[in-house]
């Protein structure tokens, strides 16, 4: 069999969807139709690419390659032919972007990169998504990934637009030897008297939707240590006991951390890109968001706390 594009979309609908009949629906192919075609693939390989199981399938460590391998040659097959602008010169002016805490940046600069490599690049780090929009305002910053919070939906003029990456769960993080470590989801109310670990506001709306979701489990937090810094000088001090924080999904535990899910999932987080209608063109927003997917579809890949989460979640009988 030779590999062709087909084929990489096909193990990227797999990877994305965790079961072949969800991929294949959203394919348009039949069940039987896509299970062949993984097969031919599988065989080309030499080696399987998923894991299956009675709720669906998973990438192995070797899929896992292969997958992101396929993302980047989509990528790069999707900008064959794409031509810059009318008038523009050989001298481009550089896109300054901005991100608050967020894993995605870095395989978004990548993927533009890749894409656009005649595109200079500036990157900042901003932690508050309020003065992400105020630098997007003021013209200070021509794109950025922000975040913001079901029902509480990230505000700005119309001079700047935003697109919704991701809507990922809030997940906890605990040190190995923690009484809780073997469940595989934990309620909030079970982690009262626990010391937290919050990062500041963020003028979007957090810690305020912490707080919330804490009153509704039944408490309010004994012990909260405002820390915003290095994420793993924070794993450090939860491995040491010294207290537990919600994480991002996508986190990558260090040895004797752990992170779970939330048993009814409280707390939810929207990534967006942001960007200044009269700075980034149409080209460049549609590189720049699915470069932005394309990062965090590989960040998602490589969590097996958020694959076996959603594989729970939204798996589908017989399917």
């Amino acid at each position: 069999m030779e590999l062709e594009l087909r084929h990489l979309r096909v193990l990227c609908a797999i990877a994305d969807a965790g079961s072949v009949g969800r991929a294949a629906a959203e394919l348009g192919y039949s069940q039987p139709g896509i299970s062949t075609q993984l097969r031919r693939i599988e065989r080309h390989f030499g080696e399987p690419l998923f894991e299956r199981g009675p709720t669906g399938v998973r990438p192995t460590g070797y899929g896992v390659e292969v997958v992101a391998q396929a993302r980047d040659v989509l990528t790069r097959a999707d900008a064959i032919g794409r031509r810059p602008a009318a008038g523009a010169g050989t001298a481009r002016r550089t896109l300054r972007v901005a991100a608050t805490n967020s894993p995605m940046l870095a395989g978004m600069v990548s993927g533009v990169r890749a894409r656009l490599p005649a595109v200079p690049l500036a990157v900042s780090s901003v932690y508050a998504s309020s003065r992400i929009v105020e630098l997007l305002e003021g013209g200070t910053v021509d794109a950025a990934i922000a975040a913001d919070y079901p029902g509480r939906e990230l505000e700005h003029s119309d001079a700047v637009v935003h697109r919704g990456i991701v809507t990922e769960p809030t997940f906890v993080a605990l040190p190995s030897r923690h009484p809780l470590r073997h469940r595989p989801q934990i309620a909030l109310a079970d982690l009262a008297e626990e010391a937290w670990f919050v990062t500041p506001d963020d003028g979007a709306g957090w810690p305020g939707v912490f707080h919330a979701a804490c009153a509704a489990a039944g408490f309010t937090p004994a012990t909260v240590h405002e820390f915003l810094g290095d994420q793993l000088q924070l794993q450090g001090m939860i491995a040491d006991g010294l207290g537990v924080s919600l994480v991002q999904a996508t986190l990558r535990p260090i040895p004797h951390v752990v992170v779970k899910p939330l048993i009814g999932t409280p707390l939810w987080c929207r990534y967006v890109l942001a960007w200044r209608r009269e700075a980034v063109a149409g080209e460049l927003a549609e590189t720049l968001f699915h470069s932005a997917t394309a990062a965090y579809r590989e960040l998602a890949a490589q969590s097996p706390h958020l694959r076996a989460w959603a594989a729970r979640t939204w798996s589908v009988p017989g399917v």
